[in-house]
């Protein structure tokens, strides 16, 4: 598993790659490379950062109990737990240049996603969560055009 100090490292080796090309394909394929294993490393940091306040599925879902019949249960639920935190912060980092409309379904969806009746309560903490974290995107995104 790559960790935030290796995606700088492979950005830092796509800077240098840069520095000795002048083809304008490979130009620009360095330049996205550099810009995405940043925006990974900082995927990485939000994640180790958060993790105590994200949500995660063995607290949310009932847990997944193994058996001899089906032994490698638990480490696809551990690997799905990890690719829903991914995307679930790559959609937050997003947020803000989402078309409103797939905003507001996004929302919709994750609001109706706990029990019944504590929706209106997750869908609280869903608008709270996002408007707190408003600030934090536009910071981590100036950050990686200053990069």
């Amino acid at each position: 598993m790559f960790k935030a100090a290796q995606f700088r490292a492979k950005a830092q080796e796509s800077a240098e790659s840069l520095k000795h090309t002048n083809v304008p394909a490979e130009i620009r394929e360095f330049q996205r490379s550099v810009q995405s294993f940043n925006q990974l490393a900082q995927n990485e940091d939000w994640l180790a950062n958060n993790f105590e306040k994200m949500v995660h599925a063995g607290d949310a879902l009932p847990a997944v109990e193994t058996t001899t019949a089906d032994p490698g249960s638990a480490p696809i639920v551990e690997m799905e737990e990890k690719v829903l935190r991914c995307l679930g912060a790559a959609v937050i980092m997003q947020w803000s240049s989402i078309p409103t409309k797939l905003q507001r379904d996004l929302f919709d969806t994750a609001g109706s996603l706990g029990d019944v009746l504590q929706t209106v309560a997750l869908r609280g903490q869903i608008a709270r969560f996002l408007h707190g974290h408003k600030d934090e995107e536009v910071t981590m995104k100036g950050t990686l055009r200053n990069a």
